[in-house]
């Protein structure tokens, strides 16, 4: 069965957290009362998936998409528009200044790059708008700690994009291994892999007319157009990006926090480089692993190989939960399996299939199905009919492990800081790194 007779048929209700709204008739939920108006920023390529998903929830409607691409706003208007999608075309304004002066919208999803993420999220807030924004809720740990200010002063809702927050299956599996399932819990180990290629060296041209170079840098301080930026790597540059920490080691570093029950480290080691391709314009690491500490006698590692596809586990990403009795595995998906000291499988939980997942795909590595389900709690959430499954804090928390990775990683040694709120303690060149230089006149304000 597809997703949107699900939806239909309401055949998903019950199946977990985040899935409130199914318990409703469809015809409750598309009442004027009900409906929330959305706009879309950045439709290229996330935010295409995020808006092509958005348009067949009951009780959905995208008013805006934002975008300084002609060509990603092409592709945003036909994902609106495709099978099961709405009737109505959004109305495309290219500055997001301007679409945070209109007041016929709820709330806006971000999906722009890295260094927009924050900066808009904080301006819609201001503007009275609820967020969806893509992982990594920041640029840098200044501004995440910015945002969740941000969303208390204005009283907004931001739910960041950790969409296994709202699986079903691992939100069991968190309350199991909480209810003692593997005994005492002190250790995770994550990884992510994938077969990227070289870059190149980029070459200064001209700046394409179809698209608005000085909108798409925004916030961040000026520099020359480069013919290997736009779209997709900017993410290895530290300028705009955040590499593959905070691009996808974000979500199993979550998850691991989540079952750990631990918030920020007292102690974070980092070692890689750019390894596998060394003579392009590629700057954030390809190969890393890292190492965080954390009260309580916890600790986390994550390995990531961005260009070297060698599975662990069989899958191209997961993580496992060791405790004193056993451990949980996961690889990448909403599933499971228990096993004890021994080695031997007590219990395994399987993900529904729903034919539409691959682990390590640049857009969506879940599928239709459980993105919806999380975008879906958001939309419940400013309802008033559900609570937030990845609230902006929490994103922040997580998101905030991937910047310190990093920031380890640039400085060359350990970090020391504070399991209260995450902060460096007595290293100063490391500190600089907390946040960045903005263009004048954007610099991100609460």
């Amino acid at each position: 069965m597809k997703r949107r007779d699900f939806l239909k048929t309401g055949a998903m209700a019950g199946m977990g957290a985040g899935l409130t709204y199914l318990n409703f008739p469809v015809f409750g939920q598309q009442a004027p009362s009900n409906k929330v108006v959305l706009a879309v920023m950045g439709v290229n390529s996330r935010g295409n998936w995020l808006a092509q998903v958005a348009a067949k929830l009951p009780g959905a409607e995208i008013a805006y998409i934002c975008d300084v691409e002609d060509g990603a706003i092409d592709k945003g208007l036909k994902a609106i528009a495709g099978p099961g999608g709405q009737q109505r075309k959004p109305e495309v304004i290219k500055d997001i200044r301007k679409l945070l002066e209109r007041k016929d919208f709820d709330a806006l999803f971000v999906a722009a790059p890295d260094h927009w993420h924050a900066p808009a999220a904080i301006m819609a807030t201001a503007a009275g708008k609820h967020v969806y924004v893509e992982k990594p809720c920041s640029q840098n740990p200044h501004e995440g700690e910015l945002l969740v200010q941000a969303a208390r002063k204005h009283n907004r809702l931001v739910q960041m994009g950790s969409q296994r927050r709202s699986w079903p299956n691992l939100t069991q599996a968190v309350k199991e291994v909480r209810d003692g399932a593997i005994g005492k819990v002190y250790y995770a180990r994550g990884w992510y892999v994938n077969n990227r290629q070289p870059i190149g060296i980029g070459k200064k041209i001209a700046v394409p007319s179809t698209l608005n170079w000085d909108l798409w840098q925004g916030p961040a301080p000026r520099k020359d157009y480069l013919d290997n930026i736009v779209h997709y790597n900017w993410h290895w540059r530290w300028h705009w990006g955040t590499g593959e920490a905070c691009n996808n080691g974000t979500h199993e570093l979550d998850c691991m926090r989540w079952f750990l029950d631990v918030t920020f480290p007292t102690k974070v080691t980092s070692a890689g480089g750019r390894y596998a391709y060394p003579k392009d314009d590629w700057e954030t690491p390809d190969t890393q692993t890292v190492n965080f500490e954390f009260e309580g006698g916890k600790s986390i590692s994550w390995e990531a190989r961005s260009c070297h596809p060698f599975e662990l586990e069989g899958s191209g990403r997961g993580f496992t939960i060791f405790g004193e009795n056993g451990a949980l595995y996961n690889t990448g998906g909403d599933s499971y399996k228990i096993v004890d000291f021994k080695g031997k499988v007590v219990k395994e939980v399987k993900q529904q299939n729903h034919g539409d997942q691959n682990v390590t795909n640049v857009v969506s590595p879940a599928g239709e199905f459980l993105d919806a389900i999380h975008i879906s709690n958001f939309l419940e959430s400013i309802r008033g009919k559900a609570k937030l499954n990845a609230e902006i804090a929490t994103g922040h928390t997580s998101v905030m492990l991937c910047h310190l990775a990093n920031i380890s990683q640039r400085v060359g040694r350990i970090l020391h800081c504070d399991p209260s709120n995450g902060h460096i303690l007595d290293d100063s060149d490391a500190a600089k790194l907390w946040g960045r230089s903005y263009e004048k006149g954007w610099e991100p304000k609460v």
